[in-house]
């Protein structure tokens, strides 16, 4: 256990150039929203570039995360960041010489998604073995509170960086942030789980070792039914989220100054959120947390669908609601796991779980576009909003998912 006595300096380093790096991708993502929206103001454009965003990610993810639990999780975390950083300067240097296609942008995309794989999943599983159990919410908490922060100052610094320069340029702010992410992961021992075989891993052995993974989520029915639940409620979400900023601009009439504004509430709500998992130690049972995030998260999402298009500000309030909901969802769900599944195991569960969330959501994704134009923005926020509350509501109900964690009390 002594490894873990020096866990808080060990975050300290991390966080900070998780910070820096959460920031700049934050601003360079804002940025190439702004412009995909005001260049094309196509739900369908949207729509396109979060798939390739995601699912090259969700579809290589299982076998990813039977590497991340054979390799050094510190070297897939640098790896990961690098391999992303240098797809950026592709695009970067590709718009610099006025190239600046759809095709490449998704061909991009798609490309840091397949990094993203690897990192999301190996950070996850590095934390439990840095902190101790007990740690692990307020952990969660502090991790949703500096994607928050960035999540505020992102876009304040995508927007005025999409206006003062180029987009090729706005690009390179991401690879400063994924040097500055490298460079801190240098001064920092991650240990790795104890596995019982660490050689190349076969086709055979990579089957054998999904089916590990999968075993792990199915033996335990609580964890199953989560899966579920969060898949359903992550196939809902992916989309509206998508059509935020079409929602801003084609319903509420806004433009950069608001399209900005909801991204910066969204990161406030995301700080507030953080903040109460961060700084108090809620004895709320987590799997409590969960259900009542989502029935708080769909409701304002609906609300968001049924107010009139000149209540901007309510919509302000709501999205902010929804930002608190969301963050603290996501940390509770992420202690779950990391409770309830074994160290040796843990990456290819958060590769499992990645994919078996997303590939659905892919569909959801394609329907997105026409289903705007036909029923309205507003109407798609209120019709997934209210499954996702739905959701929120039947899990109380289940007496698998109840049982989650309940020897913590």
């Amino acid at each position: 256990m002594h490894e873990k006595e020096n866990w808080k300096k060990k975050f300290l380093v991390i966080w900070v150039g998780q910070f820096i790096s959460l920031m700049t991708s934050s601003a360079v993502n804002f940025a190439i929203i702004i412009w995909l929206s005001i260049e094309h103001g196509s739900a369908e454009v949207l729509a396109y570039g979060a798939i390739a965003g995601m699912l090259p990610a969700a579809v290589i993810g299982p076998f990813a995360g039977i590497y991340i639990d054979r390799w050094n999780r510190k070297k897939t975390m640098m790896f990961a960041d690098g391999f992303v950083a240098l797809c950026t300067l592709v695009m970067s240097i590709s718009f610099y010489l006025g190239y600046e296609s759809l095709l490449l942008i998704y061909a991009m995309l798609a490309l840091r998604s397949v990094g993203s794989a690897f990192h999301m999943p190996a950070m996850q599983a590095s934390i439990p073995m840095i902190a101790p159990e007990r740690e692990l919410l307020r952990i969660a908490g502090v991790n949703q509170m500096i994607q928050s922060v960035s999540a505020i100052a992102g876009p304040a610094l995508g927007a005025l960086a999409i206006t003062l320069l180029s987009i090729g340029n706005v690009l390179l702010l991401d690879i400063v942030g994924a040097v500055v992410a490298i460079v801190s992961l240098l001064f920092v021992y991650i240990p790795d789980p104890v596995v019982p075989e660490k050689a190349k891993a076969s086709f055979r052995q990579a089957q054998s070792d999904l089916r590990l993974g999968f075993r792990a989520i199915l033996d335990n029915r609580g964890l199953t039914w989560l899966f579920t639940y969060s898949s359903i409620a992550t196939f809902c979400i992916m989309p509206v989220a998508v059509l935020f900023p079409l929602l801003t601009l084609q319903y509420f009439g806004g433009g950069k100054l608001e399209m900005s504004i909801i991204e910066m509430v969204w990161g406030i709500g995301m700080l507030v959120g953080g903040s109460v998992l961060g700084v108090f130690k809620l004895t709320v049972r987590k799997v409590v947390m969960i259900n009542v995030m989502h029935m708080v998260l769909g409701v304002s999402l609906s609300l968001s669908g049924v107010i009139p298009p000149y209540a901007f500000w309510l919509f302000v309030g709501l999205t902010a609601i929804g930002g608190v909901a969301a963050t603290i969802y996501n940390a509770s769900f992420m202690t779950v796991l990391q409770e309830e599944v074994r160290p040796e195991v843990m990456g290819r569960v958060f590769s499992l779980y990645f994919s078996i969330a997303i590939i659905p959501t892919v569909v959801g994704l394609l329907g997105t576009g026409w289903a705007s134009d036909l029923f309205g923005v507003n109407n798609i926020f209120i019709v997934l909003g209210a499954v996702i509350a739905l959701i929120g509501i039947l899990s109380f109900f289940n007496p698998y998912i109840m049982a989650l964690g309940k020897r913590d009390g």
